[in-house]
């Protein structure tokens, strides 16, 4: 006679192969996603002096500040959060250059995306065209949202990035260097790791 018992149903065991399966996709997926938003662009090297050949003009009665920007980076919509975080801080707004890249094989206005117009909404901010990344280079910078900062005299006090990893905005190492060196005049850290997209095809 039947018991009444229910039987143990049984796992067969290729469901528990696709569980495994899907398990290690995911999670390899998410430290891939992981891996990526942590590693950083290259950190240029910026000239110690202002380039004498740079078509910018420096303040002399205040710090000036020049931000790189490639158009098409989403990574740089939180660094231009950041920068805009940094100029409602400081006591003194340091005179400040945005340049977006525009290489020539692109048509005239390609640089002009919702980046460029975030940036024109800053306030004594100053947007420019990049053309083939001429003014880039002149300051050694090969990633998108790397920021350098020089005082009254032409003296590089800080370069690198103004967040914590891509596309992510918050408190960070370069935000509060920018903010404490415009306060301050001092920081404890000069150079941080920036995080964006390669500004020139060779970067990586």
């Amino acid at each position: 006679m039947p018991s009444g018992k229910p039987r143990p149903s049984k796992v067969r065991p290729w469901l528990w192969i696709v569980a495994v399966l899907w398990f290690g996709g995911v999670t390899s997926g998410l430290w891939v996603v992981w891996a990526y938003e942590n590693r950083p662009g290259i950190s240029g090297d910026a000239p110690a002096r202002w380039p004498s050949h740079s078509a910018l003009t420096p303040a002399g009665d205040r710090p000036t500040l020049v931000f790189v920007a490639h158009p098409q980076c989403t990574c740089t919509r939180a660094s231009i959060e950041e920068l805009a975080d940094v100029l409602l801080r400081a006591p003194q707004r340091p005179k400040t250059y945005v340049l977006f890249l525009r290489p020539a094989v692109f048509h005239a206005g390609w640089e002009q995306t919702d980046l460029w117009r975030s940036a024109a909404a800053l306030p004594d901010v100053t947007v420019l065209r990049d053309d083939d990344g001429v003014e880039a280079q002149r300051f050694g910078v090969a990633t998108s949202g790397q920021t350098m900062l020089y005082d009254r005299r032409g003296t590089l006090i800080f370069s690198g990035g103004i967040t914590g990893s891509r596309g992510h905005a918050g408190e960070n190492a370069g935000q509060t260097a920018l903010i404490t060196l415009l306060t301050r005049g001092r920081a404890d850290r000069a150079a941080t790791s920036v995080f964006g997209c390669p500004l020139f095809a060779h970067a990586d």
